[in-house]
């Protein structure tokens, strides 16, 4: 029987980023990631948009994203290997949150929540957002909230350099699904993954949108549900003379710019159904355009490239959870975080580094433990998309 420090349920961007942070630290046992697709054809963090802001309303999420937009901004030479930068290509141009007259009294109350718990934000006039985005149609806007420090990067560069750097620093990867978990006292003893039986006293689930079978085999509850989230790959219907910020209008449509004089575009459908659902719509951007249209009249004209699909993580309040399971020592939890796992996978490796070494993590993180269901304290935060 092989044994092992932990062992991480995910081979994901967090999954990847908490085994990177225990090499870091110097953790001196040997640390094992179990990841069910090492193709990562349906990983949520291959599959996502890229956005990664600071905007966030509570001090936690505030924290942990100011901490991982700095690691994204020299994510390519810290995730070098042998010489060779990592290809995360973050690239700050912003993010664009657009108030009007429903949702501007909300917006200002969070662009106060901000700024009380250190965001680097703007409220901005709409002079301001036309110089952000030129050709924009503000007439229905009031103002906006931007945030100069925040951008997006490539998920699939970003997946690459947090395995490739992972890997070269002697994290073992087992291809294959968690079979089984051997549970002892109520106490985490090993499990059954791959073919093959590891000892280990610390498990840590961040298996994403599949985290709910994890808490099955343990024999606790994992309140996550996977839902599908759509995406379009557009092409500009000119050679385009600036990059995007990422813009969020307030119907919820946003989008970035992509290389090859493309938009990638979103918008999360608060009625889709729970489900491991793949399928993606290939008339997608006819039901976005309009919106599209009717913001930037330029966009005009736009025609799809590609459409794909890949899932949310969800809470019932659409936080994450971190920390040890109060009902199963040895088990932490890092999923959940309901299409923000991306954006605060570098803060979420470091808190469970921490966490998995007996030490005090850089930000209080009790508010996100899974038992805020079972008391019902949810946790709120206005600054969602």
């Amino acid at each position: 029987m092989a044994s092992a420090g932990v062992v991480i349920v995910g081979g994901g961007v967090i999954g990847c980023s908490i085994a990177y942070h225990l090499r870091r630290a110097g953790f001196p046992d040997s640390v094992v990631i179990v990841e069910r697709d090492p193709s990562y054809r349906r990983a949520s963090s291959r599959l996502a948009f890229g956005g990664i802001r600071q905007q966030y309303a509570t001090e936690v999420n505030a924290r942990m994203a100011q901490r991982s937009v700095e690691f994204y901004r020299r994510f390519d030479e810290e995730m070098a290997v042998d010489g060779r930068s990592a290809n995360g290509r973050f690239r700050p141009r912003g993010y664009l949150f657009l108030a009007d007259s429903e949702n501007a009294e909300s917006f200002s109350r969070r662009f106060e929540k901000m700024r009380s718990v250190g965001v680097a934000v703007e409220k901005v006039a709409r002079d301001r957002m036309l110089r952000l985005v030129p050709g924009m149609n503000v007439s229905d806007i009031e103002f906006g909230l931007f945030g100069p420090q925040d951008g997006y990067g490539d998920p699939i560069g970003v997946l690459a350099g947090f395995r490739a750097k992972t890997e070269s620093l002697g994290v073992e990867f087992v291809a294959g699904d968690l079979e089984s978990v051997d549970v002892r006292a109520d106490r985490i003893a090993g499990v059954r993954a791959g073919g093959r039986t590891i000892a280990t006293e610390r498990l840590v689930c961040a298996a994403g949108a599949f985290s709910r079978r994890v808490g099955e085999l343990v024999g606790v509850s994992i309140p996550v549900s996977p839902v599908r989230q759509q995406l379009v790959r557009a092409a500009l219907p000119r050679p385009w003379p600036f990059e995007f910020p990422v813009v969020i209008d307030p119907t919820g449509v946003h989008w970035r710019s992509a290389e090859g004089n493309a938009i990638v575009i979103a918008k999360t459908e608060t009625t889709e159904p729970e489900g491991e659902n793949f399928g993606s719509d290939p008339d997608r951007l006819a039901a976005l355009q309009p919106v599209l249209t009717h913001r930037v009249p330029g966009l005009f004209g736009l025609e799809t490239v590609s459409t794909w699909a890949g899932l949310y993580e969800m809470t019932a309040d659409h936080n994450g959870l971190l920390g040890e399971h109060p009902e199963r020592p040895g088990l932490f939890l890092a999923c959940g975080f309901s299409g923000h796992g991306l954006m605060m996978a570098p803060a979420t490796g470091e808190i469970l580094a921490s966490m998995l070494m007996d030490r005090e993590p850089f930000v209080d993180v009790s508010a996100l433990s899974v038992d805020r269901f079972r008391s019902g304290r949810l946790f709120q935060d206005e600054a969602m998309i």
